[in-house]
């Protein structure tokens, strides 16, 4: 139980990190130039993304931006370009009996939009069931006022550090 208290207070700092400095450019014009390659994580909808990436030894899940899913592809090849991705990651919206939702089409299409642009970088598909709601309780749990909380590209980019963080707890060696 401890463990996991630090691990939920380690990834509130992550994210205070990200929200509370104003001063740090737009994060999808970093180069980090790194050597090493990343995770990405997706988590896909109908009018917004949000976008979340490893740090290059893959300790640290850190949200990248939100983009207007119609530019996730444009987006990925600039940031591609820049940085050596491994891997890529999406949230599969699945309902509590395992049956698709209606978000689940929309997914399934963006995968097959990820292999045709980038056959190189594997994709995985990851149970997103909770991730937006565990989004709302860290922005609540920050004390951000509601005004913020109801900002949905700050969910989204929450959810997808979330959906990263928690793959990275189950899948790598550490």
């Amino acid at each position: 139980m401890e463990l996991l208290q630090l691990c939920l207070r380690y990834l509130l700092l992550q994210i205070c990190c990200y929200i509370i400095n104003p001063l740090l450019p737009d994060r999808q014009d970093f180069n980090y130039n790194s050597e090493l390659a990343r995770i990405l994580s997706i988590d896909y909808g109908l009018k917004r993304t949000g976008l979340a990436v490893t740090d290059p030894l893959k300790i640290i899940a850190t949200g990248l931006t939100t983009v207007n899913s119609k530019q996730l592809i444009p987006f990925l090849k600039n940031y591609f370009s820049k940085e050596e991705v491994e891997l890529i990651i999406i949230g599969e919206p699945r309902n509590w009996d395992d049956s698709d939702t209606h978000a689940t089409p929309l997914v399934v299409k963006c995968i097959k939009n990820l292999h045709k642009n980038f056959p190189a970088i594997p994709v995985k598909k990851v149970d997103e069931r909770y991730t937006s709601k565990m989004a709302k309780d860290a922005m609540i749990e920050m004390g951000l006022k509601k005004k913020q909380r109801r900002d949905k590209k700050l969910v989204d980019v929450i959810a997808a550090t979330i959906l990263l963080q928690e793959y990275m707890g189950r899948n790598l060696d550490g």
